[in-house]
């Protein structure tokens, strides 16, 4: 049966499901975080363009979990890319956040309009590495041309690339990129929700939309295990090997979402999840993500 374990390829060990907190309001978030930790997460994913770091470590310090049980990541916006300025955004991230360390530390976005600050910014997560502020780095976002321009470049391949993977965009190209390099495939939004980003674009619900947990394949076998669809496919995530950062700030979800340990999915049940696939994201390409749409000062600690 597939544990809650993920070995990087520096050896660190990463909690497969995590908490993640996207659109969380920081009135909210702490609670949340509390909560989920309380069910049995240790990952906790959040970012600095989430405005709520803070209230991910007051959740974390309510939990009364002493600080090594739990995997705290984060991620540097594009306003912070370049290398003295990404420095300067872990202290803000850890300040924020009330640690000294960060478990895993990642580039947002590739942001392929301004690479050089791309590049800055990930020597500065390997500077961090080296000096121990941080136990693994890695990237977010990054489609196979992004990592064909970073790859040669750097000295520390990334622990982690985290992009949008579910049953209806399964980005198959990026897996097999990361796999070959060593680099674990994280997914957000790992069941399909619908995701709204600030700026100049909304992915909004059309009229001939498929909500994944309506998806009558998923139910189907959802049916034959005795679980909801949300539940199949995050197993459908950590039997392929992924890691998978589930969101919600339902007490019952946030419990459900990690109750995901005790079934196995066949083969055929495995095929027929894949065989979902659109090819189509939900959220934004990432080479729309450029410093004149999307840059915002991201505040100190």
């Amino acid at each position: 049966m597939t544990t809650n374990k993920i070995t990087l390829n520096n050896g660190v060990e990463m909690p497969a499901i995590g908490l993640g907190v996207f659109q969380t309001p920081p009135d909210v978030t702490s609670a949340s975080v509390e909560e989920a930790l309380r069910t049995g997460y240790r990952h906790i994913d959040t970012a600095a363009a989430y405005g709520n770091e803070r209230e991910v470590g007051d959740g974390i310090r309510r939990s009364g979990l002493d600080r090594d049980e739990v995997f705290i990541e984060t991620k540097v916006w594009i306003s912070d890319y370049g290398y003295d300025a990404t420095l300067h955004a872990f202290d803000k991230s850890a300040g924020k956040l009330g640690v000294d360390q960060l478990d895993l530390f990642i580039l947002h976005q590739p942001l392929p309009s301004r690479f050089d600050l791309t590049l800055g910014a990930y020597r500065a997560l390997e500077k961090l590495l080296e000096d121990g502020k941080v136990r693994a780095i890695g990237i977010s976002n990054f489609m196979p041309e992004h990592l064909e321009r970073l790859l040669p470049e750097i000295s520390v391949t990334p622990a982690v690339n985290q992009i949008e993977l579910h049953p209806y965009s399964q980005q198959r190209t990026v897996q097999k990129l990361n796999a070959e390099h060593g680099i674990v495939t994280q997914a957000w939004s790992p069941i399909g929700g619908i995701t709204v980003y600030r700026g100049n674009f909304t992915s909004e619900p059309t009229a001939d939309a498929r909500r994944s947990f309506d998806d009558p394949v998923l139910l189907d076998i959802a049916g034959q295990h005795g679980k909801s669809a949300a539940q199949v496919m995050l197993r459908w995530h950590l039997q392929q090997g992924r890691s998978a950062i589930p969101k919600s700030t339902n007490p019952t979800r946030i419990a459900e979402n990690f109750d995901v340990f005790d079934f196995e999915l066949t083969a055929d049940q495995l095929a027929a999840i894949d065989a979902l696939d659109t090819g189509v994201r939900g959220g934004p390409e990432p080479d729309s993500i450029t410093l004149e749409t999307y840059g915002r000062d991201i505040p100190e600690a």
